[in-house]
């Protein structure tokens, strides 16, 4: 749907002020980043992880007494699709070494590690091999491989970009790997964006103190997963995939280890059993439950399922309650709504404006401040675009990225927001885009240390689905180099365990029961059914029809 004649009537303010902006982005100049105390000032009345609604405390669980979004609250606080005492433990469907819960960028490259240990794994995975947020990641992904870089600027750079809430060894192990990532991804044929002495092309981002993030033009995760996805096809010898076979719940065996899991086939909706002597949790975040009403950039089968089974088997979780909103989410058309404008477009010199095109923010601040600036100057000064559907946007201004490296660069450096756009009716390189935050990434998840270990042997974890790594805000790139750093330790970690001798004794669900326990003791009364696995999108009208339709059905039982 191409900009309506009153959107097209506002875009003539953006291009007024453009000539003004040009010339001060040719000398250098550019609107001032905020001080560490306007930081903390726009975060805490504006930033939605900041507001006290729609929170309340878990009361069961290595997490009890902390506060976290209702959503999230209500998932740690449920009970399991299986019932314990129904499940024939004693008949296994499926034996490996490494069991891989998800198949996204994280439990692929622990797959190939794992198998290069000589293990045997299978991959276990909701979707399609793939289908994640990995596949959907644009920008870039950091790594110190330049001159004038090191692992210490990274490391302090992520740091101070987590507000200092970051776990230390988690923060160096990711700065430390950084550049053996980007080797190893090159090694299996990823292609990067080059200069033309066939060094990385490296680009800054917001929060950044060095050019580090390289990428793949704006595809760099799909540009990923190619090329490990096919290796995992090329070691098919050891490594299975199930697709449509997410995890419902983990099993230990009699001495407190992880033992496998129970998969159900999203198809038949039958459960199989598969004993393991290690398992990785790499299932990814919980974007779908749009947590305090916000769109989301996530996959379908963003659901926090790790999380939650980690949780009942008594897997603390770290930075939870933080969530991370990117700021420039699409606000229009209304068919994108909710998917991502990569950081690179502000990296390559495009302004966010206000309705009179004036720039009010520094464009590369770190994504939780400058998300905060795009909700103060829509809905508190009040000079948002409001699109046709009654929803709230800012401009981006694209074209701007033109004018400073000459025409053909938006196609050329952000190919699949041009096609995007484009199918819309709308030309970035000479239209701005409209924006406004939209829910993007779990910062928080399962406490692990720097070697991807969780306090339950024989259990790992990686990606999205850890927490500590980013602290309360991540930095543009990191998620990347996260699902590859932890991936490959989570892999390479679970196959020197294998190796180290492991017995498995009898399968159990006890923690299950347990846990369950606590629920009835703590007055939890009618608990979430988890992992819920796919978010539920029905309306009243539809949701009161499926009870009348029950109801009716019941009776007639009778």
């Amino acid at each position: 749907m191409a900009y309506t004649p009153e959107m097209k009537e506002l875009i003539k303010r953006v291009e007024a002020t453009r000539p003004e902006r040009l010339a001060r982005a040719r000398r250098g100049e550019n609107y001032p980043a905020l001080t560490m105390a306007e930081r903390e000032e726009v975060l805490s009345k504006y930033h939605p992880d900041y507001q006290s609604d729609a929170k309340r405390t878990v009361q069961v669980g290595p997490n009890k007494g902390d506060t976290f979004q209702e959503g999230v609250a209500r998932l740690l606080e449920s009970r399991s699709i299986v019932r314990p005492d129904k499940v024939n433990l004693s008949t296994v469907d499926f034996d490996t070494d490494v069991l891989v819960l998800g198949g996204g960028g994280a439990g692929t490259s622990a797959a190939i590690m794992a198998s290069q240990g000589g293990c045997r794994v299978i991959i276990a995975t909701k979707l399609r091999h793939g289908d994640s947020n990995t596949i959907m990641a644009e920008g870039g992904i950091q790594g110190a491989t330049q001159e004038c870089d090191s692992p210490y600027y990274h490391y302090l750079d992520t740091i101070g970009g987590g507000h200092f809430t970051n776990q230390r060894d988690l923060v160096a192990a990711l700065a430390h790997d950084a550049p053996l990532s980007i080797a190893w991804l090159e090694s299996l044929g990823m292609i990067f964006n080059k200069l033309p002495d066939g060094r990385m092309d490296s680009r800054h981002f917001g929060g950044s103190s060095r050019k580090r993030m390289q990428s793949a033009g704006d595809m760099t995760g799909a540009e990923i997963m190619r090329v490990i996805r096919d290796e995992v096809r090329n070691r098919s010898n050891l490594i299975t995939t199930l697709e449509f076979h997410p995890a419902v719940e983990l099993l230990l065996d009699e001495e407190g280890k992880c033992a496998g899991a129970i998969l159900m086939n999203m198809e038949t909706r039958e459960f199989s059993i598969v004993r393991a002597k290690a398992v990785v949790i790499a299932t990814g975040g919980f974007g779908r439950l749009h947590i305090k009403g916000f769109a989301t950039t996530n996959h379908y089968g963003a659901t926090m399922d790790g999380v939650v089974m980690a949780y009942r088997a008594g897997v603390g979780n770290k930075c939870l309650h933080s969530t991370q909103y990117h700021p420039t989410g699409v606000a229009y058309p209304e068919q994108n709504v909710g998917l991502l404008i990569t950081e690179k477009v502000r990296g390559l010199g495009a302004h966010v404006l206000n309705i009179d095109g004036e720039q009010f923010c520094f464009p590369l601040e770190p994504r939780d401040v400058e998300s905060a600036e795009l909700i103060r100057e829509a809905m508190d000064v009040g000079k948002g675009i409001i699109t046709p559907t009654g929803r709230v946007g800012l401009w981006l201004d694209s074209p701007m990225i033109e004018e400073l490296h000459g025409p053909g660069t938006v196609k050329k450096e952000l190919p699949a927001k041009f096609i995007q756009f484009e199918r819309h009716g709308i030309d970035i390189s000479k239209e701005p885009m409209l924006v406004y935050p939209t829910l993007h990434y779990q910062n928080g998840g399962i406490n692990v240390n720097g070697d991807s270990e969780t306090i339950i042997p024989g259990l790992y974890g990686a990606g999205e689905a850890i927490g500590g790594v980013h602290g309360e805000n991540r930095l543009m790139g990191n998620s990347l180099q996260d699902i590859i750093t932890f991936g490959r330790r989570a892999g390479r970690n679970a196959a020197s365990y294998i190796q180290g001798g492991v017995t498995l004794k009898g399968l159990t669900l006890d923690h299950v029961v347990k846990f369950e326990k606590e629920l009835a003791e703590a007055g939890i009364e009618d608990p979430a059914i988890a992992p819920i696995l796919l978010p539920d999108y029905a309306t009243e009208e539809v949701v009161e029809r499926r009870w009348t339709e029950a109801l009716t059905d019941r009776a007639a039982l009778r």
